[in-house]
């Protein structure tokens, strides 16, 4: 009976951090809320003065963009985009990118409508929520 209890429990964690799922999740402007650092360092941001917009499309390819939000809902930015590959690999969604000044990886560990955890590959963990933009009456 245990076993079997324990069984049922393994295939629902599993179910839930389902990499596949997370790329629907994935899409959309992010804010930072913490990054963990490798030794444990925690740095909170209250305050952001940019955000993360990401797209993640079909085709196994995306981008990532920095936006400065403005009131009423509209951003700035400049035309400067990180483009990334992803891959399912050994139950994770990476994220390999490539610029003109470096390559590197990301992991996501996790994908919601609401939180999105990645970790690069300095072992830092980066903690985000979707971003709300701030709108005056």
């Amino acid at each position: 009976m245990k076993k079997s209890i324990y069984i049922v429990l393994l295939l629902i964690l599993s179910c839930s951090n389902n990499p596949e799922q997370f790329k629907q999740h994935i899409t959309g402007y992010w804010e930072i809320e913490e990054v963990i650092l490798k030794d444990g360092t925690k740095k909170q941001y209250t305050v952001n003065e940019t955000i993360d917009y990401i797209k993640i499309n079909n085709d196994s390819v995306g981008f990532r963009k920095k936006l400065k939000p403005n009131f009423g809902g509209t951003y700035q930015t400049s035309k400067n985009q990180e483009q990334f590959i992803f891959k399912i690999e050994n139950d994770s969604l990476n994220l390999y990118y490539s610029t003109p000044f470096a390559k590197w990886k990301e992991t996501i560990l996790k994908a919601s409508n609401d939180k999105l955890q990645v970790i690069n590959q300095n072992k830092d963990l980066y903690l985000y929520k979707r971003y709300t933009p701030i709108t005056l009456d």
